[in-house]
């Protein structure tokens, strides 16, 4: 039987991306993702608990207008990598490499709305992608 790599996280990014062009034009964008999650401790108290992602999105993924404290879904698959620093230590990190990406919304001093072309846009409107749009059909139900 296959396995299967799948993940899905809401959250924000820690920080703008950082977009890199290679020598064939591909793009490849990184940033943190910040989840967190609430909770009651044993006292009743309400606990926040933050768990911070890499994410790497590749190709038209990476031209996403994305910024930090922005609210994004994105899907994809986790891989773990290693490599040597300069120094000769094997370093290893854990990625998430993001397939489907939809910025939901905006946290802290930004609006829910931005302009384009003079007009008001949904960011989640904006930033749907097509395979994300309710299918048409004539089905009664």
């Amino acid at each position: 039987m296959a396995g299967i790599n799948r993940v899905i996280l809401v959250g924000n990014l820690g920080k703008d991306p950082e977009v890199m062009t290679f020598e064939s034009n591909n793009k490849k964008a990184s940033f943190s993702l910040a989840t967190t999650e609430s909770y009651k401790d044993k006292s009743g108290n309400w606990v926040e608990q933050t768990e911070w992602h890499n994410i790497v999105l590749w190709g038209y993924l990476a031209e996403k207008k994305l910024a930090k404290g922005d609210q994004v879904y994105i899907e994809g698959k986790i891989r773990s990598r290693s490599w040597e620093d300069k120094d000769g230590n094997k370093r290893y990190t854990t990625e998430i490499l993001g397939d489907k990406v939809l910025k939901l919304g905006r946290t802290g001093r930004e609006a829910d709305t931005t302009r384009e072309n003079g007009a008001q846009v949904s960011p989640s409107v904006q930033e749907m992608p097509p395979e994300m749009e309710a299918p048409q059909d004539d089905l009664p139900f």
